[in-house]
């Protein structure tokens, strides 16, 4: 079995672009380092430890050292390559990301938000190699893998995806879950899932009876409650960490949800001081 080996001698991580016609046969083949796969665009196959699966536009193989994969396109096919060593990572991250999730080579089809995110990671670390190398530039990379691996192994516990109106009203909810410290709009989400902003508000609300937006609100005021009762934070601080700029959006919000004032809720939740 041919082994097709990657310099990674300079860097630890080196990101490629890597261009399939249709027909084109990699023949199988391993490397001594990690590599990921990641499908711009096209289609094609790839055959990973004796098993044969389709590949379509976001797909992402995690192919671990010494693992045989090869790969034909059915129509012109680009991939975004990753390799990476295993010494990339800090030993923890490489021991819980790598050692407890990716053991073995996996071909992972990501869910429309988890394809959004592992697109804009990779358009980093892009960005991130094109500039002149520095040991900032370098850490840069490390953090972004760390993250790229993160949010693949979250993706993986997620389960397969799939169209259901009711299942994407369901990772609409849990995207805001986890993101809702970002900038979210409503066109952010429909654009994430490649729907209308009016059918992104209609198959959720028709799931929770409210908009996601609502949703939103509802979720970064309990978690402000949470602070204001549990810890001493000044109330710009929360008003950030929850993911408001403005003080007076935040207040106003509050006081919809919580039918109080943020200062007035912090009074009146105080924990009671043992004698």
């Amino acid at each position: 079995m041919a082994i097709k080996w990657i310099d990674l001698s300079r860097n630890q991580i080196h990101i490629y672009e890597q261009k399939h016609m249709g027909g084109h046969l990699v023949s199988e083949h391993h490397h001594q380092t990690y590599q990921l796969l990641f499908v711009l665009e096209g289609e094609g196959k790839i055959r990973l430890d004796g098993e044969t699966s389709e590949l379509a536009a976001d797909d992402t193989a995690l192919i671990v050292p010494y693992s045989v994969h090869s790969v034909m396109s059915d129509s012109r096919l680009t991939l975004l390559v990753l390799a990476f060593e295993e010494t990339a990572l800090d030993a923890e991250s490489a021991e819980l990301l790598l050692g407890g999730h990716f053991q073995t080579s996996v071909l992972m089809k990501p869910n429309l938000f988890a394809g959004s995110e592992l697109r804009q990671l990779l358009r980093k670390m892009l960005f991130e190699q094109s500039k002149d190398p520095s040991l900032l530039g370098r850490l840069s990379l490390r953090i972004q893998l760390s993250q790229l691996l993160l949010s693949l192994a979250r993706s993986l516990q997620a389960g397969p995806g799939t169209g259901s109106n009711r299942l994407r009203a369901e990772k609409i909810r849990s995207y805001i879950d986890s993101h809702y410290f970002e900038p979210l709009t409503a066109v952010d989400i429909a654009s994430k899932l490649g729907i209308s902003t009016r059918h992104v508000n209609n198959i959720y609300k028709e799931r929770y009876d409210m908009t996601p937006m609502q949703y939103l609100t509802e979720v970064r005021i309990r978690v402000a409650q949470k602070l204001l009762a549990e810890s001493g934070k000044d109330i710009i601080s929360i008003c950030f960490e929850v993911g408001y700029d403005s003080v007076s959006t935040f207040y106003r919000c509050f006081k919809a949800v919580a039918k109080s004032s943020p200062k007035t809720y912090r009074e009146l939740n105080k924990p009671v001081e043992e004698e």
